[in-house]
């Protein structure tokens, strides 16, 4: 640390000594001219918008000519301190992709006393307003085309073709334009062929009864690896072998999608409904959490992320009338936003009415935490069971309200029989296959806590926005959670341009089968 240039300080002393520390050291001298020590003020916590400039302004006492002065950073993202052992400096700081608060130390020492230190935070917004920052979020592509999937001539050009700030009638949106056909290619893992050739229908899935890919290759969106797929689009726009039987091979969709920039609250129940309820990043549709089919005559609806968990890709998507959509969390495009869990999660997408979608880590290593949680029918009705252990004999009046109680209804699956799925499949219908197996906790809001809608608002920069959730299960191996991304219903307004839709309660038909 170097010293500083001396303060101007007027000393009387009464006895003549030769230092400091003789002063110290004689029994001669009194308690007033004792050496103290050093006290330091780092100054007033600050919050600052981004691009403002940052500096740091401390102060100090002491009764030494000279001390040595030094600026620390304790958190946050790495930043230069111009002139570290000065009182007052100024921090240059990099892009910062959301709102963060750094924190500094100022330790002042005289060489002869305990250093002193004092510590200050300086919090940075980051504004998500209608210019590039949400904009920079999606992944453009002009050039590249799909190896396998084409338009009945060429290839489909892949992922987003446009991304931009318009108004429209005084309001400002992100106008998106994409294909919806994503840029996927994925190195297989043996967990991965081991998933593929486990398939309970594995022996008649795939030509040859197992996978024809191999551990350590790379395959494309859409490349055959072997199933013995659907022949809907499959045979004229590509994608055969690669998608298992049942759902049909996308196609070139033209998505033209428009995402307000200033959402607005929800002020009726918005049901997110079947079909699109908002774009990822590249371009893909999100789909919610059913698959548009259900046991019972308008009761016991089948979770699509359970109900049709071998009907998808590797990448955990499929197409519906040649959309390609997710209905919950895709490692592929975790892979290529670079989230591993060290830190907040990148926005995965926008839902219909205008705020985004992070994907699930709240923070390092902590997934944000749905606010749904799965009946217990066993249950006095008084706590939203049906007091018949394992027998799904009543549906709660109110989902987001347990203490409204239940009624009865037609009987769904007792918990755990086996039901068959459209693709043919057979699996135990355990508590939490049906959405009506699942109920609001209204559990506080806070930290990584998620609210009904699967969003929050923690106060960051990144205002309110929804998460995909998983949960890891009794193996450690991450699962997705209910609601998945996005609902049950639409936390914000709808915009008359939106690319989705209220639920009306007509139920669409399930994904096309062969």
């Amino acid at each position: 640390m170097s010293l500083i240039k001396p303060i101007l300080k007027v000393f009387v002393l009464s006895v003549l000594c030769i230092s400091v520390a003789a002063c110290n050291s004689s029994s001669d001298v009194g308690d007033d001219i004792l050496n103290t020590a050093p006290t330091v003020n780092a100054g007033v916590d600050q919050q600052l918008t981004y691009s403002e400039n940052v500096y740091l302004q401390g102060s100090y006492t002491d009764d030494d000519a000279y001390v040595s002065i030094l600026w620390a950073q304790q958190s946050g993202t790495a930043v230069t301190i111009t002139s570290p052992n000065d009182i007052a400096t100024q921090i240059i700081i990099p892009t910062l992709s959301a709102t963060e608060t750094l924190v500094f130390t100022l330790t002042v020492d005289d060489g002869v006393n305990e250093a002193a230190t004092d510590s200050v935070e300086i919090t940075l917004t980051v504004a998500q307003s209608s210019d590039n920052s949400l904009v920079s979020n999606w992944i453009i592509n002009n050039d590249t085309t799909s190896t396998y999937i084409n338009n009945g001539s060429t290839g489909v050009t892949e992922s987003v073709q446009v991304a931009e700030v318009v108004s429209l009638s005084d309001v400002e949106y992100m106008h998106v334009n994409a294909t919806g056909i994503p840029r996927y290619d994925v190195t297989l893992s043996q967990t991965q062929i081991d998933w593929l050739n486990e398939r309970p229908r594995a022996a008649t899935d795939f030509t040859n009864g197992v996978t024809s890919a191999e551990v350590g290759q790379t395959i494309l969106f859409g490349e055959d690896i072997g199933y013995n797929s659907s022949t809907e689009n499959c045979d004229d726009t590509g994608g055969s072998g690669y998608w298992p039987p049942g759902p049909g091979c996308p196609t070139e969709q033209s998505v033209d999608a428009y995402f307000t920039l200033e959402p607005t609250e929800n002020e009726t129940e918005c049901e997110t409904g079947l079909g699109t309820i908002g774009l990822m990043v590249n371009g893909t549709s999100i789909f919610n959490w059913g698959d548009g089919m259900s046991y019972g005559q308008g009761v016991w609806y089948n979770l699509a992320p359970i109900a049709e968990q071998y009907d998808v890709d590797v990448c955990g998507g499929h197409a519906a009338n040649g959309e390609y959509h997710h209905h919950f969390y895709t490692s592929c495009l975790a892979y290529m936003l670079d989230d591993d869990g060290s830190a907040h999660s990148p926005i995965y997408g926008f839902a219909a009415d205008g705020y985004p979608l992070y994907g699930p880590y709240e923070s390092k290593e902590q997934l944000a935490l749905s606010g749904w949680e799965i009946r217990d029918y066993g249950a006095p009705t008084s706590e939203g069971g049906c007091a018949s252990e394992g027998q799904r004999s009543c549906i709660l009046v109110d989902q987001y309200d347990v203490s409204k109680g239940v009624e009865t209804t037609q009987a769904g699956p007792a918990i755990g029989e086996s039901v068959s799925t459209l693709s043919g499949n057979t699996l135990a219908a355990d508590d939490g296959y049906y959405f009506e197996d699942y109920y609001y906790a209204q559990k506080e809001v806070t930290g990584a806590q998620l609210d009904e809608h699967n969003g929050h608002d923690t106060n960051d920069g990144k205002g309110y926005h929804y998460h995909i959730t998983l949960v890891q299960d009794g193996d450690g191996k991450l699962q997705p959670s209910f609601p998945y991304q996005i609902g049950p219903r639409f936390k914000g307004q709808l915009p008359e341009n939106s690319i989705g839709s209220c639920s009306t309660g007509n139920v669409m038909g399930p994904p096309p089968r062969s």
